[in-house]
């Protein structure tokens, strides 16, 4: 076998910007969904984050402050998404639809509604008829679930956390699968019933996975959604977007 040393035309050939490197946290070559707000930074910015992590990082070993990286990457993730004042911004809506709730809160029947990607162990939705779709698959194929129909999935209320499965192409589900009340806090309603904040939790919950196509959503799947929420009598939908 004949082993060969990469010549520097070689390098320069495989080498990429650092440009083309932050924006390969975002659905690119690395996509690490954790940090894809990088994408969001100007060079400049991406620059002052990563330094400063690198601080933050040098700093740990000493004091062992891991809340202070913790902080520092929220800090940025929030700085990366708030557009700025001049930007042009595609979905921008000048109102909202609001109802006044007909009845107390303690008197309500309250649905779960989320765009995290749960379902139940025995229905998964296997997305374009891939059983047992791996959350690496789920990010390879995020492009593909942009142009398809949301499909929402219905959880039984009473499922056990171990009962439990999330899929997502839009996001690092780790926390998630670790504890679902991060982005599908069934547990938390369960509490705010038996403490008689709600009157009552309809008997299922519903997901569906939010990388899709907006427009579609919102003109599409939503009302036909919001008219099976109404039939089953729902007073209110708890809404968790991710």
């Amino acid at each position: 076998m004949v082993h060969t040393r990469p010549t520097l035309q070689t390098m320069a050939d495989a080498s990429e910007t650092f440009e083309e490197f932050r924006k390969s946290f975002s659905y690119g070559d690395r996509s690490d969904l954790d940090f894809k707000f990088i994408k969001s930074l100007s060079d400049d910015e991406a620059a002052q984050f990563l330094a400063e992590l690198l601080a933050h990082i040098g700093d740990a070993y000493d004091h062992a402050r891991l809340a202070d990286i913790i902080d520092h990457v929220i800090d940025w993730q929030a700085r990366a998404y708030t557009p700025a004042p001049d930007a042009k911004r595609t979905w921008v809506y000048e109102d909202g639809p609001f109802t006044a709730p007909a009845k107390p809160l303690a008197d309500s029947r309250v649905a779960l509604l989320t765009s995290s990607g749960h379902f139940a162990h025995d229905d998964d939705p296997e997305p374009f008829g891939v059983v047992g779709m791996t959350q690496q698959e789920a990010e390879d194929r995020i492009s593909e679930f942009l142009k398809v129909p949301p499909e929402l999935s219905q959880v039984p209320v009473s499922s056990a956390p171990n009962e439990l499965r999330v899929r997502h192409g839009g996001y690092d589900v780790t926390s998630a699968g670790l504890d679902h009340n991060v982005t599908f806090p069934l547990d938390v309603l369960h509490e705010l019933q038996a403490d008689g904040v709600i009157g009552e939790l309809h008997s299922e919950a519903y997901s569906f996975m939010g990388a899709a196509a907006q427009m579609r959503l919102q003109k599409e799947t939503a009302p036909e959604w919001a008219e099976m929420l109404r039939d089953a009598e729902v007073d209110v939908v708890l809404l968790v977007p991710v």
